[in-house]
């Protein structure tokens, strides 16, 4: 008895999938639950399981786009099976040996088989018979003018008389390879591309620029970053005081954590912060729930956790939907400043950059400090430009002194 194994049912809003590769190939034998396939959906990629033990076999190839409820294989009863024939029996007889042509020239130096000169041999025939040579135009080296198998094998057709042809100009000579390639866009790159352009034609996005002076945030990481891996066991990022500073931002700011509705706002009393992680696949975001009640460990814990399972291509949809502002570090790329898009539906985004050391002003002298530039992107529907200023200089507020973010003030 054989069973069908079908596209499961992976959210909502999906109703295609890609089967982007087979774990176990046609014909080989399967356990009960054992992973055979994985399908790539435009937000995630899933393990398909097989249902019973048995046989595999495939019935979709890699690639293939499919909707839920296709049938992806079927697993058959039993244990492998035997490997396919993949050639069709021979149909064409066995040719016969051909002998040895050794009376071409006899040892006696005398023509002992009467043929006339020019006349191949029956091993020389079917030489020359396989390479379309007429006998005519080969040479025998044999006994009186005979044809030897020899001569048949060194035999070439006669080249066809060349062609006037019309002198062309040269092509100029082009430096360099020129080589193009096509490749499918993938569920996941095809939904991207799709978001972004819906959010640059559908709000009405506004950036916002300042500046951090990251020399308070590297000197407490330096201070305690020994400390604090001994303790919890991971180590003390620039993420976790990001994640926190907006965290506590937003409380003073609410309409930055807001959405829009049809004709309503969605104000969110809770802080889940999705993190912009770029995985093998394209870029994706997961979310950690309740930001905004963790301690700088927890939050490192879940940065680490989540970037892994990106990486690994193992993030659930759950762990990536209803995020309510987005944190994105180009920095890391080495990018100095950007505009990124908001992630909609949420209503703003805040990029980090990398760290350049700079001369700045303080307190009336010149003094070189590790800055890092910071972007506000927003929808100006609902945030306008006193809030999402007012937002990124208490962000900056709290980095520079990062004893705000423990005391809350």
């Amino acid at each position: 008895m054989s069973i069908e194994i079908k596209v499961p049912p992976v959210g909502e809003s999906i109703t295609e999938v890609v089967l982007s590769r087979w774990v176990k190939s046609d014909g080989e034998a399967v356990e009960m639950d054992e992973v055979i396939a994985e399908l790539e959906s435009d937000k995630a990629t899933f393990e398909l399981t097989a249902e019973q033990a048995g046989t595999l076999k495939t019935v979709a190839a890699e690639g293939d786009t499919l909707a839920i409820g296709a049938v992806v294989c079927t697993i058959e009863d039993g244990g492998a099976a035997a490997p396919k024939a993949k050639e069709s029996p021979v149909a064409a007889e066995e040719k016969p040996a051909v002998a040895e042509d050794k009376a071409a020239v006899p040892a006696t130096g005398k023509q002992g088989d009467g043929y006339a000169a020019g006349t191949p041999s029956p091993a020389a025939g079917k030489i020359l018979a396989e390479k379309d040579i007429d006998p005519a135009t080969v040479k025998g080296t044999g006994v009186d003018g005979r044809i030897t198998k020899e001569d048949a094998r060194n035999a070439q057709k006669p080249a066809a008389p060349a062609k006037a042809e019309t002198p062309k100009t040269a092509a100029a000579p082009v430096a360099g390879l020129r080589n193009e390639r096509r490749e499918k866009m993938s569920p996941l790159r095809k939904t991207v591309a799709k978001r972004l352009v819906t959010v640059k034609n559908e709000t009405a996005m506004l950036t916002t620029f300042n500046e951090v002076n990251m020399k308070p945030i590297m000197d407490l990481r330096s201070k305690y970053k020994d400390q604090f891996k001994e303790k919890h066991g991971v180590g003390l990022g620039f993420m976790s005081f990001f994640t926190k500073a907006v965290c506590e931002a937003l409380k003073d700011f609410p309409a930055v954590n807001a959405r829009i509705d049809g004709e309503e706002v969605v104000f969110n009393d809770f802080a889940d912060i999705s993190i912009a992680v770029s995985a093998p696949k394209g870029l994706v975001v997961p979310v950690i729930r309740n930001a905004e009640s963790m301690s700088l460990a927890q939050i490192e814990k879940a940065v680490i956790e989540l970037a892994t399972k990106a990486r690994d291509s193992k993030l659930t949809i759950e762990e990536m939907t209803g995020g309510t502002f987005t944190i994105t570090n180009g920095g890391v790329f080495g990018s100095m400043m950007s505009t990124p898009i908001i992630n909609a539906p949420q209503s703003a985004i805040l990029g980090m950059h990398n760290i350049v050391e700079r001369p700045v002003a303080e307190k009336g002298e010149v003094v070189i400090r590790p800055m890092m530039y910071v972007a506000l992107s927003y929808d100006h529907r609902i945030i306008d430009g006193r809030e999402s200023v007012g937002f990124l200089v208490r962000v900056k507020q709290l980095l520079e002194d990062p004893a705000r973010l423990l005391l809350g003030v």
